[in-house]
């Protein structure tokens, strides 16, 4: 089995995630900048089904789910903020289970053929999903700043 340190990072994100948006208020739940966009509770949502869908397609013989319509239909019925996080921290805690459970040479296996990373170690979704949890972070802390919130530093207490 693999120490903490795939799975460490993906922890530190949400960490990170959840200071950011700890000045949201459930009643934000609804709120996007313009019509169409992800709602606040929608980008959350995003992002634990996305570290879902790396996870899935990382680990599985066939590669990823490129079925981005039922992904998006998936999201699009997140209302609560609350709900939002809850799927999120299951969405971690899932994702640094199934790390902790691989061993060095499962991590190393190449990812299958296809669009979404082929040929890299499959322990490289950690930095994909890093990366994607920061970028909605940032996108976020806007949302928030739209609202009127200062945002926290998401590196300190």
């Amino acid at each position: 089995m693999a120490d903490n340190a795939f799975a460490a990072p993906i922890k530190q994100a949400l960490l990170f995630f959840s200071r950011t948006c700890s000045v949201f208020k459930e009643e934000d739940s609804g709120y996007a900048p313009d019509p169409g966009q992800f709602t606040v509770a929608q980008q959350v949502a995003h992002v634990a089904k996305t570290i879902d869908w790396f996870m899935e397609g990382g680990f599985r013989s066939e590669g990823f789910d490129l079925d981005f319509g039922a992904h998006q239909t998936t999201i699009r019925n997140y209302t609560s903020l609350k709900d939002a996080f809850i799927f999120l921290a299951k969405a971690v805690d899932n994702a640094a289970a199934i790390l902790e459970s691989k061993t060095q040479e499962e991590l190393m296996t190449p990812i299958p053929p296809g669009p979404i990373m082929a040929g890299e170690p499959r322990a490289a979704i950690v930095g994909a999903i890093v990366e994607h949890t920061a970028h909605h972070r940032g996108s976020l802390a806007v949302y928030a700043r739209l609202l009127g919130y200062s945002p926290p530093m998401p590196y300190e207490d």
